[in-house]
């Protein structure tokens, strides 16, 4: 994989993204800093404000009438996870955003894999045509030189 002149990476993760652009050519690599961003995001703990629900799982038949019968807690939403697809949603609208005022025309997408799986789901399809590259790797508390260093090491093997 050759990465051509102006060519977008994006390197993510569920609270930080880094949006780079290759100012060098096909055959050097040599990455430059458009834009970052970093959320952080709470435990989960902290998020929820209550436990989980309960349900009644069936009810009987009595002399009463119909009574509820047997109980069972529901599953409790992750909402740290929840926050980094929504973090993810944003990035992909900051992509959409640079594809749609012609800043680039290719993108490599380098995150961990949860975050490159919520990717996934919130890139709408010309986007999607522009991925020359996917790498399920963290790399945002590398230093630029490592990034170029881990995608030109991932495209020669």
């Amino acid at each position: 994989m050759q990465i051509e002149h102006g060519t977008w990476v994006l390197v993510a993760d569920g609270e930080t993204y880094l949006l780079l652009r290759n100012v060098g050519d096909r055959l050097a690599l040599h990455l430059e800093m458009v834009a970052h961003e970093t959320r952080p995001i709470p435990p989960a703990h902290e998020l929820a404000s209550d436990r989980p629900g309960r349900r009644n799982d069936a009810v009987r038949q009595t002399g009463h009438g119909v009574e509820p019968w047997g109980k069972s807690a529901m599953e409790q939403t992750d909402w740290h996870r929840v926050a980094k697809e929504r973090f993810a949603g944003h990035v992909a609208q900051v992509l959409s955003s640079g594809a749609a005022s012609g800043q680039f025309r290719h993108l490599v997408i380098i995150a961990d894999p949860r975050t490159l799986g919520a990717l996934r789901k919130a890139l709408d399809a010309p986007l999607t045509d522009m991925i020359m590259a996917e790498i399920a790797k963290d790399y945002t508390k590398f230093p630029l030189d490592k990034i170029e260093a881990a995608i030109t090491a991932s495209a020669a093997g």
